[in-house]
């Protein structure tokens, strides 16, 4: 059978080889630090847990639902209010969506025609790229850049190609760089995005996953934002629910219906007990969260201190759960280094050409260990660097999926 065309537009998945040989290693009694994949160690809250629960004792909960409740609309209204001092948001303004990778995956075939060009960082994100090329798309690479902080840099965007561009997706916290954005900066995209007529699709998956200072915002709460854009807004990482899937579309009302019209396609609504723990979450007290914070910011510090006290130059992690982390010695093959961290150090990181072309000889690392497991990691790779390792082995790659030559386009999914 001839399958469809468009899945050669995608690289080998890494995560699925990076877990095949972390597994394998294991059975060979190895200690592995697994800091691939950004799923978090916290446990959910135990209100979140106790609403889901209770709702699905009810055997009227697990029918189709067919949208969204009213009363969870509301909550994401009154929650972008409170949270984030956003006034002004209306239930037609927000659209649920089975969490960030769904939503942004199928907002192109919402807005795209064949060729529309799509502004996006580099590095990012992947599905940022996939829900583009999904939709049949052109992508537009910005670069985001250790000169620029790791944050956008609108005036060195091409002008025609901006004109060109249908919408712009801006991810801050940003995965996988750690970069956090300042009023400023909003300021400068949100004008930029009225110079060019395109719309801003701004991803806030890491607004409670802010270091050294106050908490995380809403690309919403600047004034025009809301003229302008959109904004994905997810549960998952402030919540620790990363497998229940809540995330949400808030902002022009005109794209969101276009967003739900699309879902209602493909999609019967979110089950409803997990509607209600949505709910639980996004009314319940907000202390944990902001206690959550610190930890991570505790993880933070252990990690970097560390790599930066055995010779590393120091990450970019000023938010999200992970750190972006430059190759030491002068390295520029992430693919290989992830191989032979993994079997020299047990340390799984994932490759930083995994997020776009700007993403060569760096490798993102995630805080899902806690401080003194982190610690520990970095012993690993100091240990091995004792060895005299640079990354010259000879054992055999595992970034490889059978069928599939290897591309530095592989994409991790987490």
């Amino acid at each position: 059978m001839e399958f469809s065309k468009r899945l050669d537009r995608f690289g080998a998945e890494v995560f699925s080889s990076l877990n095949a040989k972390r597994l394998e290693l294991e059975a060979q009694g190895r200690t592995i630090y697994n800091l691939s994949v950004g799923t978090p160690d916290f446990a959910p809250y135990d209100h979140v847990v106790a609403a889901l629960r209770d709702a699905a004792t009810d055997p009227m909960q697990w029918k189709y639902s067919l949208g969204d409740l009213p009363e969870l609309k509301q909550a994401v209204c009154d929650y972008y209010a409170r949270r984030f001092g956003v006034e002004g948001i209306t239930p037609d303004m927000v659209a649920s969506c089975n969490g960030t990778q769904e939503g942004v995956g199928h907002l192109g075939l919402a807005l795209l025609d064949a060729g529309d060009t799509v502004l996006v960082p580099d590095p990012c994100y992947p599905v940022f790229e996939a829900g583009v090329k999904i939709a049949d798309g052109e992508l537009a690479y910005y670069p985001l850049e250790a000169e620029h902080d790791f944050l956008p840099y609108v005036k060195g965007i091409d002008p025609e190609v901006a004109d060109k561009a249908k919408y712009m997706i801006v991810s801050l916290p940003a995965n996988p760089v750690g970069s956090v954005g300042t009023p400023e900066l909003y300021e400068e995209i949100i004008a930029f995005a009225r110079e060019h007529d395109l719309l801003i699709v701004h991803d806030n998956a890491y607004s409670d996953i802010v270091y050294d200072g106050p908490a995380g915002g809403s690309f919403l709460s600047y004034p025009g934002a809301l003229e302008v854009g959109v904004e994905f807004f997810s549960l998952s990482k402030s919540f620790n629910v990363t497998g229940a899937r809540i995330g949400f579309l808030v902002g022009r009302s005109d794209v969101v219906a276009a967003f739900a019209k699309l879902r209602s396609q493909i999609d019967f609504g979110m089950f409803f007990p997990i509607q209600k723990a949505a709910i639980a979450a996004l009314t319940g007290s907000l202390d944990e969260v902001e206690h959550q914070r610190y930890l991570y910011q505790e993880r933070r510090d252990a990690l970097c201190d560390g790599l930066e006290a055995i010779g590393w130059e120091r990450p970019n992690a000023h938010g999200t759960m992970f750190v972006w982390a430059k190759l030491p010695g002068g390295r520029t093959d992430s693919m290989a280094f992830c191989e032979e961290l993994m079997e020299r150090a047990g340390v799984v990181v994932t490759p930083g050409a995994s997020f776009g072309p700007s993403g060569e000889g760096y490798v993102r690392m995630a805080l899902v260990l806690p401080p003194d497991g982190l610690r520990a990691a970095v012993s690993a790779i100091e240990a091995a660097g004792r060895r005299g390792w640079l990354g010259t082995g000879s054992f055999q790659p595992i970034l490889r999926v059978p069928g599939v030559p290897s591309r530095p386009d592989a994409t991790p999914m987490g």
